[in-house]
């Protein structure tokens, strides 16, 4: 069900004052609805222009360094020789020495490809505020394409509604940007065709992506089972990051008396009396088991996660992935290894949501 079917919980601490900000800034700036032309792309990076990214210039400074380890001339490190490690990286001197093949790890080029992977299923389209997941998705894919492009890297992206039906090459630029965005916002709303099944996007992304790349697989995770094992070989080659979309009203109703609630990717509706006190305590339990087993799938599959809630604040998001990289790149200096361990960023947990 829309409001049943989703892991999610209590959003952050504080309204987005940003959005509300924009809001009040100029009509129409706020707007995504289907259909949007290239106009309506134009005026929503412009508004996060100004006030999500000038926010962000004086916090975000300095090269970026990719977590990566691979071809690049700066050396990051020296390890013992693996199986299916090139023989070429092989640093005869120390093996010589230390009577162990070791080979040398460099950082890989500053200069990277960032790809989209974007879930755009019928259940984005659910958000229990003004603001849905797929608005949301959309604006932090506007964001971080504009922060990598700007710094000359390229980005590209594929969207999944039904299926794959759209592949954007990685490219460098602000019209590349505009292009990306127009094609989120152009697309229809999905009509009910069954669930959503992520595997087929990361397999295509699996096809796509030959270059070693940044990923970010942004859905509600809202799917069929059997997702974790191919995102899971995606994070064997790539930096993946998982984006979770979540909304307060999947992780606990409040009482609104009888309510008909609707599954938005089969279509499926039911009549329940959200009056009924314990059926709001099994709702809550069954949302936290769903919770958990996620989070356990994202942990197992070796991904970061960072949590992003329809009301969640764009600035406070992008700050705490740029700690998340920060903390990964100290313990990939430190250890030479970037990805021993996963992260999972969420944002401070608000009181119990209450109707006002």
């Amino acid at each position: 069900m829309t409001a049943a079917s989703a892991p999610a919980f209590a959003p952050p601490r504080g309204a987005a004052a940003l959005r509300a900000r924009a809001r009040a800034a100029g009509s129409g700036h706020g707007t995504d609805s289907p259909g949007a032309d290239s106009t309506g792309a134009e005026a929503l990076l412009k508004r996060l222009e100004w006030t999500v990214l000038r926010r962000l210039d004086g916090v975000l400074q300095g090269d970026h360094r990719t977590l990566m380890r691979g071809a690049g001339l700066d050396l990051a490190d020296l390890r013992e020789y693996q199986h299916h490690d090139d023989v070429r990286h092989i640093d005869w001197n120390v093996t010589a020495r230390l009577q162990t093949p070791y080979v040398r790890q460099f950082t890989e080029d500053r200069e990277l490809s960032a790809w989209f992977l974007v879930d755009l299923s019928a259940s984005v389209d659910f958000g229990s505020n003004r603001f849905t997941k797929r608005k949301v998705a959309r604006e932090f894919v506007a964001v971080l394409s504009r922060l990598l492009t700007r710094r000359g890297n390229r980005v590209g992206a594929l969207l999944y509604g039904n299926n794959v039906d759209t592949v954007l090459p990685a490219r460098g630029g602000r019209v590349h940007v505009l292009e990306l965005l127009q094609r989120m916002a152009a697309r229809p709303a999905e009509a009910a065709a069954g669930a959503t099944d992520l595997r087929e996007l990361l397999i295509a992304a699996q096809r796509t992506v030959k270059r070693r790349s940044t990923l970010f697989v942004i859905s509600d995770f809202i799917s069929a089972p059997g997702w974790e094992k191919a995102l899971g070989q995606l994070a064997q080659r790539h930096e993946v990051t998982a984006v979770r979309l979540f909304d307060a009203l999947e992780m606990d109703l409040p009482d609104l008396g009888l309510v008909t609630m609707k599954d938005a990717e089969t279509g499926e509706q039911i009549v329940v009396d959200t009056h009924n006190r314990r059926f709001r305590e099994r709702f809550a339990a069954a949302a936290v088991k769903r919770e958990t087993s996620l989070r356990e799938s994202l942990a197992r599959a070796g991904v970061d996660t960072l949590e992003l809630g329809t009301d969640d604040d764009l600035v406070d998001a992008v700050l705490r992935f740029s700690d998340l990289k920060k903390q990964r790149s100290r313990l990939a200096n430190w250890s030479g290894v970037a990805r021993r361990s996963t992260g999972h960023v969420r944002p401070a947990l608000r009181e119990k949501w209450t109707l006002p």
